[in-house]
């Protein structure tokens, strides 16, 4: 199973100056949760965004730089072969950025969604979702308190057959 995972304003605003524009504890957590102990796809500016590997997780980069290696991360060129080196029985996590999720959306078989109530203004996008193709199947309404700023859900969207 192919799982996109992205915290995503009501813009579908991602981030800005390759930096998050929110910071929304119970959400960070639910994502260590979920893809502890998985394989998580990202691009470059992704991977380069954390201060180091996220643990207990097998990172897969993928970069368009011929030299580009990681200690302990597997670097491809291209979503192909990302998909390609993941294990076929085992679910796989899309954690971003905003081309990685444009070329992702049509290989993946789920969206785990955390929608931020706001807008925001970004440089970095997440698609639309067309409710053609996927159906909210899930929704865990959040409000804001002293460690989150704004309101937010946890959605799962399913790909409808």
């Amino acid at each position: 199973m192919i799982i996109m995972i992205a915290a995503v304003a009501e813009n579908n605003a991602l981030g800005k100056n390759n930096d998050l524009l929110w910071h929304l504890p119970n959400d960070f957590k639910r994502f260590k949760e979920i893809t502890s102990g998985h394989y998580i796809i990202m691009g470059r500016k992704t991977f380069e965004s954390f201060p180091k590997p996220l643990p207990n997780r097998t990172h897969v980069i993928i970069s368009r730089q011929k030299d580009y290696l990681k200690e302990g991360c597997i670097v491809v060129e291209n979503l192909e072969k990302a998909l390609e080196i993941c294990p076929k029985n085992e679910t796989v996590f899309i954690i971003g950025g905003g081309e990685i999720y444009k070329q992702s959306i049509a290989f993946a078989d789920q969206l785990d969604i955390t929608r931020v109530h706001h807008s925001f203004e970004a440089d970095v996008y997440f698609p639309e979702i067309d409710l053609n193709i996927w159906k909210l199947t899930t929704e865990i309404f959040n409000q804001k308190d002293e460690k989150h700023l704004y309101d937010y859900t946890f959605q799962t969207y399913t790909r409808k057959k």
